[in-house]
């Protein structure tokens, strides 16, 4: 990430992430060519693909809450991830997005990160329970649009994705923000599948 605006807006930050390399990353960034073509320049969207499975604001505890990550993941096994739908969130959010299935890998994660972090006191942002928890890779951000034409923009976009691709993620990436600068370390999924 390079915006100077958006890296101090997420100061002090830190998520764990799983980023795609194969089959939904190259569907995600074919239709994120194409939303951006049909929508207004001033949509903002994220450098690359990703999928957000916590953010936290621990910036005095970086190193700390990087190695309750990597004790987490040495016992997770590798996550699958697959493309169900072309969504969105709604106003006030305006967010178009990549849907995903909810595969038993990628909730088992979600559930046992759960789990992992309530034995802490990280500060979690952006956390919902597992059962209200949509699993997507966010395509682009509306929020400058009008409300009228983020509804003609979701309803021009949304729709079910046939081929549904996917892969299966062998790694984490936790990456932090500090002083301005994005900075980010890869954690391999060592636990064996159930």
């Amino acid at each position: 990430m390079t915006d100077p605006t958006l890296l101090e807006s997420l100061n002090g930050q830190q998520y764990l992430v799983l980023r795609p390399a194969g089959p939904v990353a190259e569907f995600y960034e074919a239709e994120q060519a194409t939303l951006k073509t049909r929508l207004p320049r001033s949509i903002s969207h994220p450098h690359s693909g990703h999928v957000t499975l916590r953010g936290f604001n621990e910036p005095a505890r970086v190193h700390e809450l990087r190695d309750a990550v990597a004790a987490w993941a040495s016992q997770q096994a590798p996550i699958e991830v697959r493309v169900d739908a072309v969504d969105g969130f709604p106003t006030p959010f305006q967010i178009l997005i990549a849907r995903l299935h909810r595969a038993v890998t990628l909730v088992d994660a979600y559930a046992g990160l759960t789990t992992a972090l309530d034995a802490t006191d990280f500060h979690r942002i952006g956390e919902l329970p597992l059962e209200e928890w949509v699993f997507h890779m966010s395509l682009v951000y509306c929020g400058t649009l009008s409300e009228s034409d983020w509804r003609t923009a979701y309803e021009k976009s949304s729709r079910h994705v046939v081929a549904r691709p996917s892969e299966v993620i062998p790694e984490v990436e936790f990456v932090w923000y500090e002083s301005g600068t994005e900075h980010a370390e890869t954690m391999a999924l060592s636990g064996r599948t159930r």
